[in-house]
């Protein structure tokens, strides 16, 4: 019942093969060497290249974006077994198409410099529509380029602009967290001072802001941290590029203003672990102690003398406030140092299990638990 393959229209797996299929791709991706609490249990969901972000449609098909292809695809289950039975190439000839959200029928794509759509997708998966242009005025640089977006509970479409560099002061929609009209119209910064963000949602009873953010490299192994912050409001900032992790003034622009004058993160995360995509957990198949509390996938340290991260954590909330930064599904770092996987993004589905996509490996995970 999985694809290897994002060919339209390709057949499904006979019944007799899904057991060979399931076995062969668990050995093939190493799930043996996924650590999961008790009662959880990981396969694969589908083999998707360059595996990032992703999004749910509302027959239930799952979207994925794209950062170094140049292709969106589209996964369905249609028995709803747990299992990808069809993967569908959207889109191509894309400039690192990584956003991917729903909305009223239409797939949002976020490239580099513009925000795309596709109507009536779910529909159209084997002969999908031109897109339509909703906005193309995002800065044209390559680096921190790549974005994740989503619609917040007001129905606009937030898009993060990256630094487009290390550390450097640029024009004001650099570092920011943008927001916007469903129709591409009123584009406003709702949040200023964040490096790099490729990870947010809205807590699903105060619906704030909560977005993961990528500190600055160069400064050292343990300097700074990830940040995990929470912005309620607009117009907040959160001190990038004066400063880093809530309390370090940044080496070049720290003398500019103190770190007193931005809002501090609201949990430091680990230094330099690429925390990426972000989701509270609403669903009812894992434990009660789960239910809206939040999962962050680390991409994993790309330049740490001891690389840390290749991982999801779970993020425990206490009157809404994270209060605790737990591992829940590792492995994907050996103890040997040798990288099998690098999750992205993770996805609740409504049946209550979770999506995990891994961009290294080119593949979906899915965990689900049973008691």
């Amino acid at each position: 019942l999985l694809s290897a393959t994002c060919n339209h229209n390709k057949e499904a797996a006979a019944p007799e093969q899904d057991q060979a299929n399931l076995t062969g791709l668990y050995n093939k991706y190493d799930l043996h060497k996924i650590k999961l609490p008790p009662g959880f249990k990981i396969h694969v969901f589908a083999e998707v290249p360059n595996a990032r972000s992703l999004c749910l449609g509302d027959n239930g098909t799952v979207f994925v974006g794209n950062r170094k292809g140049d292709k969106v695809y589209a996964v369905t289950d249609k028995d709803r077994n747990g299992f990808g039975d069809q993967v569908f190439t959207i889109a191509s000839g894309l400039r690192s198409p990584n956003g991917v959200a729903f909305r009223k029928g239409s797939l949002y794509v976020a490239e580099i410099s513009r925000i795309i759509r596709f109507d009536d997708i779910e529909n159209r998966l084997s002969s999908p529509p031109s897109y339509q242009v909703v906005h193309d005025q995002f800065p044209t640089d390559g680096s921190h380029g790549w974005k994740f977006i989503a619609f917040g509970p007001d129905d606009k479409l937030y898009v993060p602009v990256g630094a487009p560099c290390n550390i450097c002061k640029s024009d004001s929609i650099y570092a920011s967290i943008t927001r916007m009209n469903p129709d591409g119209s009123g584009r406003e910064i709702f949040a200023h001072g964040i490096r790099n963000t490729i990870g947010f949602t809205w807590h699903p009873e105060t619906r704030e802001l909560w977005f993961t953010e990528n500190g600055r490299d160069n400064m050292g192994d343990n300097v700074p941290a990830d940040e995990l912050n929470i912005a309620p409001r607009k117009g907040m900032h959160f001190g990038y590029p004066f400063c880093h992790q809530g309390d370090t003034p940044d080496p070049k622009f720290g003398g500019e203003q103190p770190c007193s004058a931005f809002e501090k993160p609201a949990l430091n995360l680990g230094p330099h672990v690429a925390a990426l995509g972000i989701r509270f957990y609403t669903g009812d198949m894992f434990p009660g102690n789960y239910r809206n509390q939040a999962f962050i996938a680390e991409h994993g340290s790309w330049n740490r003398t001891t690389p840390i991260g290749y991982r999801v954590m779970s993020v425990r909330l206490q009157n809404g406030k994270p209060v605790q930064y737990e591992p829940f599904a590792t492995g994907w770092l050996q103890p040997d140092g040798q990288v099998i996987g690098r999750p992205v993004d993770v996805l609740v589905m409504p049946d209550g299990a979770m999506l995990v996509s891994d961009d290294k490996s080119g593949v979906i995970y899915r965990i689900s638990y049973q008691k």
